[in-house]
């Protein structure tokens, strides 16, 4: 296993938890293009697992097991069989939190404990995703940017819990030597993100016809990551990460709400203006921005997508190609913000 500082020299055998849902399942497309390995997808599938976004992938090196990762039986006998665990899996949706916070309890906190046991019984090295609402939100005007040092400040049922899992992962570090690392990302966007999402939901509008909404006045900012970005930082940190670090990853993708939605309808070729103003989300967290040079110096890794529009024009391209897969979830996606004044 590569913890000096080495790419595996060989083909290994990698478990990745939440591999139907978005980021996961660029994980592992990324992981077919990229590497010889071996993968195993565990995933509970609710709404937000599809198994349309697995896809096409080769039966010799791929594997799909439907389960829940706070099944310990199940997730022992996995994790045994594999080199590496990659936890993806979490309830991700922050409105959905506030609705109903247990499922986030049961999945994030829960299941993650079950797999770092898991882990622990049988020495398999372990990366855990997680995210930069842990730290909070910065004011809009605030310089400042999300460090590993920056202390744990969550607001929401979600971010609570993510939090509470990355401290989990700490703990069994120290206590118990679990051979793991953390990366914390800013938001992702690119293929097999749900229609629910800001970025998915406003693309797929323009190409149905009608308007994006932007909530309130837009002036939330975002640092924007295309997934493939992040699949690429995630193994970057898997192969030659140091045991116990944690690693921000982000692609300096600072945007508003508004410069994003003006940004879709100027690559879409309609006028900048032409959107509507909805009801802001409840709980909306100002402003989430990353600093990324750790990962960088120390691993040397760099995004492809630097520059955020290239990354959202071949977006815009793929939703444009897919409408088959992202077609089935619209109609319900959208009632339900209706219902909510979104």
């Amino acid at each position: 296993m590569a913890h000096g500082g080495r790419r595996y020299a060989r083909r290994v055998r990698i478990l990745v938890t939440g591999g139907a849902g978005f980021i996961g399942s660029n994980f592992v497309h990324h992981l077919m293009a990229e590497t010889g390995h071996t993968v195993t997808v565990l995933d509970k599938l609710t709404y937000a697992g599809n198994l349309a976004s697995l896809e096409g992938l080769p039966a010799d090196r791929y594997a799909f097991v439907k389960g829940d990762i706070a099944d310990a039986e199940l997730v022992d006998g996995l994790v045994a069989g594999h080199d590496a665990v990659v936890h993806y899996a979490a309830e991700s949706h922050n409105d959905n939190s506030l609705q109903d916070p247990r499922p986030f309890l049961d999945t994030n906190i829960v299941g993650t404990y079950t797999l770092i046991e898991a882990a622990r019984r049988h020495g398999t090295r372990f990366h855990h995703i997680s995210t930069d609402e842990v730290y909070g939100d910065l004011e809009l005007d605030d310089p400042a940017r999300f460090t590993e040092r920056t202390p744990y400040n969550p607001s929401s049922p979600y971010s609570s819990t993510k939090a509470g899992s990355d401290l989990l992962v700490r703990a069994w570090v120290r206590s118990f030597g679990l051979q793991a690392t953390i990366s914390n990302c800013s938001n992702n966007y690119g293929p097999y993100q749900h229609v629910e999402k800001f970025i998915p939901r406003q693309i797929t509008n323009v190409l149905r016809g009608e308007r994006p909404k932007l909530y309130g006045t837009g002036e939330n900012v975002r640092d924007w990551i295309h997934a493939n970005d992040h699949s690429s930082a995630v193994l970057t940190i898997l192969e030659r990460g140091r045991i116990g670090e944690t690693y921000l990853i982000g692609a300096d993708g600072e945007r508003n709400n508004l410069e994003v939605v003006r940004a879709i309808l100027r690559l879409t070729g309609q006028p900048e203006d032409a959107f509507d103003h909805v009801n802001d989300r409840p709980g909306h967290d100002l402003r989430y921005a990353i600093d990324s040079a750790k990962l960088r110096t120390e691993l040397g890794w760099t995004p492809r997508y630097a520059d955020f529009e290239a990354g959202l024009a071949a977006t815009i391209d793929w939703y444009r190609e897919h409408e088959s897969w992202w077609a089935p979830a619209k109609d319900a996606t959208e009632a339900k913000y209706k219902a909510q004044g979104q």
